[in-house]
C-alpha cells in the first residue's frame, strides 16, 4: 500500500495538474471553423466576423498563450502579452517547453515588472496593449488572458499627464500610511487607462472575451489583476475618501489632481459591458475538487473545508490541529464525549474569529459525524495565510504552516494521557499552486505527528526555528530535506492548498 505521503503529493500534484494553463485552455476553448468560425469558451459561443486577436498579462499567461495560439492556429491574427522579467527563462531552464511560444508565433512577448514592480519595459507593453485594442472595429474578437500573479503590476498605464514615477509614489506613500491592499487598488485603479474595466470600454465595440486564472479568495473579477475588463464597483469618490483619509488630499502632484478633478464622478454603467464576457476558467475551487476526486478514488472518505482558508498562520495552525484531533477521536470512536465537544467550541470559535467566508462549519462537523470509522479520511483546503515576520530567516507561509501544525500536534500529544492520536496515522502537507514558497526553492512542506520528537532527537529546537521565521533551514537540515514539497516552476498560480490524511493504526 502507498504511504500517506505518497498519497498526498499525489493529490497536490493532481490539484495543480488540472489548472496548469494547457490542459485548463485545451478543456475551455475550441473553435469551429466551418464557415463563418466561432470559438467556444466552456460551451458559449462567439462569432468571429473578422479578425482574432488576443492580448494577456500575469504570471501563468505565457502558457495560456502558449495553449491558445495551438487552439487558435491560422485564425489568430496578433497578440501581445505581458509576463512577468525573465519567465521565459526560468521556464526554458525547467525544461517547459509546453509553456513556451513556437519560434514563429504571431504573439509578441514583452517582460517587465521587475520584483512585481510597475516599470518602463511594462508600461511598454501595456502601452502596445492599449493601442491593438483602440483599434479594433466592431466584427473583432479580442481574446485576453488575465491570470493574478503580478497581473495588476504589468499593467501599469496612468492616464495623461500622470507619470508612471508619479502614480507609483503616491502608491507607496499611501502603502507607508497602512492602507490595506484593496485601498491601493481603488487608487490605482482610478487613475489607470486599463484597469477597472478600462481594457474592455477601449476596445468596445469589438466583442471581448476574458479567460481568467483566479488568485484570489472569492473570485472576485473586478480585483483580479484589477479588473481590466470587469465593471469597477469603485468610483473617484471612493478615490478622493481614500486620500483624505491618509492626509494624502493636499500632497498630489498637479497630474493627479487635474485627473482626480476631471473623471466621471459614476463608475462605467453595467449595461456598457454587454460586449464583454468574463469567464472563470481556473481557481482555487477547481483544484480542489480534482483532489477530491482523487482522494476518493484512492479509498478516502474526502471533504473540501473551504477554498477561502485566510488568517494569521499560527491561528490558522491551530484551527487544523483543533481539526486533526477531532478525527483521531472520531477513529477511537470517541466522537461524544467532554473532550470531543471541547474540541468543538474551540473549532467554532477560531473558524468565527478567523472569518473564512463561506465556511460553514457547524455543517462540515455534521459530515465529519457521518464518516464510517473504518475509511480513512482526507480533508482538503485552499487559500492564503498571513505570516507577521519577527526574525530574520527563511521560510514561506505554507513551510512555516506545516511546521506549526507538527509543533501543535506534538504539544496536544505531551499535555493528555487521553490524546486520541495514538491510534491514528496523520499527514498535514501545505503547498503553494505555483511551485514557490517565500524566496526558497520550495512549494511548501509536510508534517506528521511525530516530526517535532524525531527533530530534538537530532537536535532540533522547533519553536526556535519559528521565532525567527526560519521554516525552510529546519526542513533542509531534518533528514535531509524529506519533509520539503519541491515541485518547481508550475506555471499557475491558484494560492495554495492544504491537505489532512489521516487513518486508524
Amino acid at each position: 500500500t502507498m504511504s500517506l505521503r505518497e498519497h498526498a503529493l499525489s493529490l497536490f500534484r493532481g490539484a495543480v495538474g488540472t489548472v496548469r494553463p494547457a490542459p485548463m485552455l485545451k478543456r475551455a476553448l475550441k473553435l469551429k471553423g466551418d464557415g463563418c468560425p466561432q470559438l467556444l469558451v466552456k460551451g458559449q459561443a462567439f462569432p468571429v466576423k473578422r479578425d482574432l486577436y488576443l492580448v494577456g498579462f500575469g504570471k501563468a499567461v505565457l502558457g495560456m498563450a502558449a495553449a491558445a495560439e495551438e487552439i487558435l492556429g491560422e485564425h489568430l491574427t496578433r497578440g501581445i502579452i505581458n509576463v512577468p522579467l525573465g519567465i521565459q527563462e526560468s521556464l526554458q531552464r525547467a525544461g517547459m517547453q509546453e509553456m513556451l511560444l513556437k519560434p514563429h508565433s504571431k504573439i509578441q512577448v514583452i517582460e517587465g515588472a521587475k520584483n512585481n514592480l510597475p516599470d518602463e519595459e511594462a508600461l511598454k507593453g501595456a502601452v502596445a496593449i492599449q493601442e491593438l485594442a483602440k483599434g479594433l472595429t466592431a466584427d473583432d474578437l479580442l481574446l485576453v488572458l488575465i491570470s493574478g500573479g503580478g497581473g495588476s503590476a504589468l499593467l501599469p498605464a496612468p492616464i495623461p499627464p500622470i507619470l508612471l514615477k508619479e502614480k507609483e509614489t503616491l502608491t507607496k506613500m499611501l502603502a507607508s500610511q497602512g492602507a490595506a491592499i484593496q485601498e491601493l487598488n481603488i487608487v490605482r485603479k482610478t487613475l489607470s487607462m486599463l484597469k477597472g474595466g478600462g481594457l474592455a470600454q477601449l476596445a468596445h465595440p469589438a466583442q471581448v472575451v476574458s479567460l481568467i486564472l483566479s488568485d484570489v479568495i472569492g473570485d472576485p473579477l473586478d480585483i483580479i489583476a484589477s479588473g481590466p475588463t470587469a465593471a469597477s464597483s469603485h468610483s473617484v469618490q471612493d478615490c478622493l475618501q481614500i486620500l483624505t483619509k491618509y492626509n494624502l488630499l493636499h500632497h498630489l502632484p498637479k497630474s493627479v489632481e487635474s485627473v482626480l478633478s476631471s473623471s466621471p464622478s459614476k463608475p462605467t454603467a453595467p449595461e456598457n459591458y454587454s460586449h464583454v464576457s468574463n469567464i472563470i476558467l481556473g481557481s482555487n475551487t477547481l483544484a480542489l475538487e480534482e483532489a477530491r476526486r482523487q482522494a476518493e478514488g484512492l479509498g478516502y472518505a474526502a471533504l473540501v473545508l473551504s477554498a477561502a482558508v485566510q488568517g494569521e498562520v499560527g491561528r490558522v495552525a491551530s484551527l487544523y490541529c483543533q481539526l486533526i484531533q477531532l478525527l483521531c477521536l472520531h477513529f477511537s470512536s470517541l466522537t461524544e464525549g467532554p473532550q470531543s465537544d471541547e474540541l468543538r467550541g474551540n473549532l467554532l470559535q477560531l473558524a468565527a474569529e478567523l472569518q473564512i467566508p463561506g465556511l460553514d462549519l457547524g455543517e462540515f462537523l455534521q459530515a465529519l459525524r457521518g464518516l464510517g470509522p473504518d475509511r480513512p479520511v482526507c480533508i482538503l483546503a485552499g487559500g492564503e495565510t498571513t505570516v507577521q515576520l519577527q526574525g530574520t530567516g527563511k521560510g514561506g507561509r505554507n513551510q512555516e504552516l506545516a511546521l506549526r501544525v507538527g509543533l501543535g500536534l506534538h504539544k496536544a500529544q505531551a499535555t493528555g494521557a487521553s490524546s486520541p492520536q495514538g491510534r491514528c496515522e496523520i499527514l498535514f502537507l501545505s503547498g503553494g499552486t505555483d511551485g514557490q514558497d517565500g524566496p526558497t526553492e520550495a512549494a511548501g512542506a509536510l508534517c506528521s505527528q511525530g516530526l517535532v520528537a524525531e527533530a530534538l532527537q537530532e537536535g532540533l529546537d522547533v519553536e526556535a526555528f519559528l521565532r525567527n521565521n526560519d521554516s525552510y533551514t529546519f526542513f533542509s537540515q531534518f533528514q535531509g530535506g524529506h519533509h520539503l514539497l519541491v515541485t518547481g516552476l508550475t506555471g499557475t498560480n491558484v494560492m495554495d492548498i492544504q491537505a489532512i490524511l489521516i487513518r486508524a493504526i
